[in-house]
Formats: structure tokens, C-alpha cells, sequence
């Protein structure tokens, strides 16, 4: 095994850590966007294989990160399961809701997602040949909690109010629809694996808004439940989990849902991290986005702190949550000077 990524990810400690980041084919880019412009608009270019294959190639001809995620979106399931799925200029997705039984009886099975799907799975197919041989594919979904709250609120929400209160008023519903986003999450990465991704991430956005209880039932037991699968059909394929904002929560989470790394966001110091979680394996993580955008001598004093805070462990050098479209490129290239320099 000689791709840097995936000996982190099988908990090897390396002199430099590997890099990629969370949304790096992306606005910040302007060859994303004459890209996005050609295919018309955000969906259209989620589904044209040879354009999402271009996006996604666009950052690693650019910088050389150690992966390339797939180009896609989390909210592409929901759409496969037969909800409405459009995007408002400035403002972002909008889908139709879910609010009770009848509307989860209107979608259909998780293992009818392929016919929708499959120009996504071309996308990885196209990556395989085309990716350097050094980087490494990762494929990913969004994990059950994060799309439920989308599909309740037919919308991002601050709070996810929607979502928690379809839980706490009907959660046999509420359930039923974690369920199904279970499944078809399942089936979803399982292409996507037999497609060419190497490793794949679940993305639970919104984790951190659970509490108690409802942080066991919908953030930890999905993810369980799919990584367990995901393990059972494809031997040694790694899982990244991100339940971002977990706080707490983060200490234990990769062994508890079987995951071979765990994702950090900024909320938590990388100190922390190197003590409670590190010890439990490979981590990744945390530089706040906005080094990003604001640059200077501080984006290189925090890169170089984080990597020297976590070198005595694996750990995949990345942000706490995905680039901003303010990002500055050159930006981009001083991390990841650093973090080789560190």
C-alpha cells in the first residue's frame, strides 16, 4: 500500500501527514466555475459524468492533494427517492417535505436509487482512469440525520427545528424515514465502491444538534449500521465519519460505529483531540475554513500547529468543515506548503 491516504486511513503515523479538503472542486476555483457555467447548472453538472469528472480532477491538477473526492451532492439521494429536488440561486437547495406517513409512503425503495444514480457511478468510473496514481478516490453520502433534516424542511435550517420536531411528535415516522435513508445509503456507497471509490466518507452535518438519546438513535446507530454493511461487502475498504459539531461525543465515536477515522470540525482544539480522540486511531482535521479566505502568517502558524499537534498519531491533514466560495487559491497553496513543512 504505497497511496499516503490510505496508510493513514489503516493507522499508519507518517513524517507528513496526507491532504485533501472538504469541498476542494468548488466556487473558490474559477476553472469550477467556466466548468459550471458550461454544464448550466449545479444538478446538470452533478449528472454530466465527464464534467463532474472535471471538476472533480480540477484541484488535484491544481495542488496535488493526496485524494480526490467525488463531485456530487448529499441531497442527490432524497431526489433518487423521489422527492423533488431544485436549487435557488443564493440560497440553496430546496426539496419537498416530509411531514408525515403519507409523504414517506410516496418515495420509493432504497433499492430502486440506481436508476437516478448511475451517472454518478460513471463519474468514479471515469475517475479510476484518470486520477494520478498517487491519489487516492474518495466516494461519499450524506449520513441519515443531516438528509433527514433536509427532506423534513424541504431546506437547510439553522436549528434543523423541522426534523426535530417531526422526531419528538411522530417518531415512528421519523424513524421509518431514518430507515429508509439507512438503506439506501447502504446501497448508494456499495456502488460506489464497486465503481472505483477507494474509501468513502459520511457526512452528518448536522450531528451536533443531537443530544442524549437522540444522538445514540439517529447520528450513531445509522452510521453502525452502515459501516457494519458497508464492512460486511467490501472487506477493507476504509469509513471516515464526520458527525460534525459532536463535541464530546467525538471521544469513542470511531470504534462505537466502526469507522476508521474520524473527521473533526474547528469547534474542537487539535490538543483535545491528540488526548481523547487520537488514542482510538486515525483522525482528520481541523484548520477553520476561514484560514482560508483571511491567509497571511497566521494560516501558516496554525497549519504547522495542528500538524505538530497531531504527529504523534495517523492523522489526514484537512479542514474542520468544507472551503468557502471566498476562499483565495493561493491560499490553498500556503497550507499545504506548511503542513509539508511543518
Amino acid at each position: 500500500m504505497t497511496k499516503l491516504l490510505l496508510r493513514a486511513l489503516a493507522g499508519e503515523t507518517l513524517p507528513i501527514p496526507p491532504i485533501w479538503m472538504m469541498r476542494q472542486a468548488g466556487r473558490y476555483l474559477p476553472e469550477y466555475r467556466a466548468t459550471r457555467a458550461q454544464a448550466g447548472d449545479f444538478l446538470s453538472l452533478c449528472y454530466n459524468p465527464e464534467l463532474a469528472a472535471e471538476v472533480t480532477l480540477q484541484p488535484i491538477r491544481r495542488f496535488d492533494f493526496d485524494a480526490a473526492i467525488l463531485f456530487a451532492d448529499i441531497l442527490l439521494i432524497p431526489q433518487a427517492l423521489g422527492a423533488d429536488l431544485w436549487f435557488v440561486t443564493g440560497e440553496g437547495p430546496r426539496l419537498s417535505t416530509i411531514t408525515g406517513p403519507a409523504d414517506l409512503a410516496r418515495l420509493r425503495p432504497a433499492d430502486q436509487i440506481d436508476a437516478r444514480l448511475s451517472p454518478i457511478y460513471e463519474t468514479l468510473r471515469i475517475l479510476t482512469r484518470e486520477l494520478p496514481a498517487q491519489t487516492t478516490l474518495i466516494g461519499f453520502a450524506g449520513a441519515p440525520w443531516t438528509v433527514a433534516t433536509y427532506m423534513v424542511a424541504g431546506r437547510g435550517t439553522k436549528d434543523q427545528g423541522p426534523a426535530h420536531l417531526l422526531k419528538d411528535q411522530d417518531r415512528a415516522t421519523f424513524s421509518a424515514l431514518i430507515d429508509l435513508i439507512t438503506e439506501a445509503t447502504i446501497h448508494y456507497l456499495s456502488r460506489q465502491i464497486e465503481a472505483g471509490a477507494e474509501v468513502v466518507k459520511l457526512f452528518d452535518s448536522w450531528a451536533g444538534s443531537l443530544k442524549g438519546q437522540d444522538f445514540d438513535d439517529f447520528a450513531l446507530a445509522p452510521a453502525r449500521r452502515i459501516i457494519t454493511a458497508l464492512k460486511a461487502r467490501h472487506p477493507g475498504v476504509p469509513v471516515i465519519a464526520f458527525p460534525r459539531e459532536a463535541g464530546d461525543r467525538y471521544v469513542g465515536f470511531g470504534a462505537a460505529v466502526g469507522a476508521d477515522c474520524v473527521a473533526l470540525d474547528n469547534s474542537v482544539s487539535a490538543d483535545w483531540a491528540a488526548r481523547h480522540v487520537q488514542p482510538g486511531g486515525c483522525v482528520q482535521g481541523n484548520l477553520d475554513p476561514r484560514h482560508m479566505v483571511t491567509g497571511g502568517a497566521e494560516l501558516t502558524a496554525e497549519a504547522q500547529r495542528i500538524t505538530r499537534t497531531l504527529r504523534h498519531g495517523p492523522h489526514i491533514f484537512n479542514l474542520g468543515h468544507g472551503i468557502t466560495p471566498d476562499a483565495d487559491p493561493d491560499n490553498v497553496a500556503r497550507m499545504i506548503d506548511a503542513v509539508r513543512s511543518a
